[in-house]
């Protein structure tokens, strides 16, 4: 019997070993149980996982395991799937991912688990949706890391342009995790002080910059995409941020993936806003007052996911 806080991770590839790695430096989780189709490779990582315990901070508990053994699990996050190609939208990716993930969740909720899903897997809005559809947990159970990493490399490039540190940018990316996500500048502040303000006052500064940054933080996946072949630190770290908010009962703010039911004037999607997360998952959604051209680019990025899932739900 598993004591204390448990984590599955499904899917050990580069985000999987990442997050496992980065969770194990930061000593969140109690016991973490890796789970991959390739079983060797599973085994692998809890072996060089455990070979450096004696250097991290807790003595995470780690060991191989298999769907079974999420019954034993307070969270479980999924990074399996087809990976993202050069040249390749997350949206090309739906049809492969969600046969994966029917398979994947189904054989999960047959183990009798009943914690969070966690789903990091792209195009992440869509497998998000489908996690909630085909495991019939409450919706406030089931999150998708959304646009926690967008937001991360909005606040970071933000930091960058201004010159001061990224947690001192506030600051949020909405909307699909892919091309049609937005900025929400209207709302956007270093140390309290209006972004858009910020630019009135200093002729170094300029809307321009801002359009350009933006662009930068949407088309960053497809830059390291092709100079490396995948993202995975990034979102691995923004993976064991959520993880720790809900395993310690935070209340914390995070961009993620989650359910809207009228909320910015949306309903039936799963989209990244900010939420307030906690151990019971999703508490609530933050509802941020958007401007006129911020509410409308919000609608076109909803019907974005929407007309992808409708042929499939």
């Amino acid at each position: 019997m598993t004591k204390g806080n448990c984590v599955a991770i499904i899917g050990t590839g580069f985000v999987g070993s990442s997050y496992a790695f980065a969770l194990m430096n930061q000593g969140i989780a109690d016991e973490l149980i890796m789970i991959d189709i390739n079983q060797e490779k599973a085994l692998g990582d809890v072996m060089d996982l455990n070979h450096g315990k004696v250097f991290a901070p807790d003595l995470t508990h780690i060991r191989y395991g298999t769907y079974e053994d999420c019954i034993h699990a307070d969270l479980v996050v999924i990074c399996a799937g087809a990976n993202q190609k050069q040249g390749e939208t997350r949206l090309d990716l739906v049809e492969k991912n969600l046969k994966i993930f029917k398979s994947i969740v189904e054989s999960v909720m047959a183990s009798g688990f009943d914690g969070i899903f966690l789903v990091a897997t792209n195009p992440v809005d869509i497998l998000t949706y489908a996690t909630w559809k085909y495991s019939g947990l409450p919706k406030e159970r089931v999150i998708g890391s959304g646009t926690i990493l967008d937001t991360a490399r909005f606040r970071y490039m933000l930091g960058d342009y201004f010159n001061v540190a990224p947690n001192n940018v506030h600051a949020y990316i909405i909307g699909e995790h892919g091309d049609s996500e937005l900025p929400v500048y209207s709302l956007a502040d270093v140390g309290g002080v209006p972004v858009l303000k910020m630019i009135d006052r200093d002729r170094r500064y300029s809307r321009e910059d801002l359009d350009d940054i933006f662009v930068q933080v949407r088309d960053s996946a497809y830059e390291i995409i092709m100079s490396k072949g995948a993202t995975y630190y990034g979102i691995a770290m923004g993976l064991v941020r959520l993880t720790k908010a809900i395993l310690r009962n935070e209340n914390t703010i995070l961009t993620v993936s989650t359910y809207l039911e009228g909320e910015y004037g949306e309903k039936d999607v799963y989209i990244g806003v900010p939420a307030i997360v906690n151990r019971d998952g999703i508490r609530e959604i933050v509802e941020l007052e958007l401007n006129e051209e911020e509410q409308h680019l919000f609608h076109h990025s909803a019907e974005t996911i929407n007309n992808i899932l409708k042929p499939y739900f």
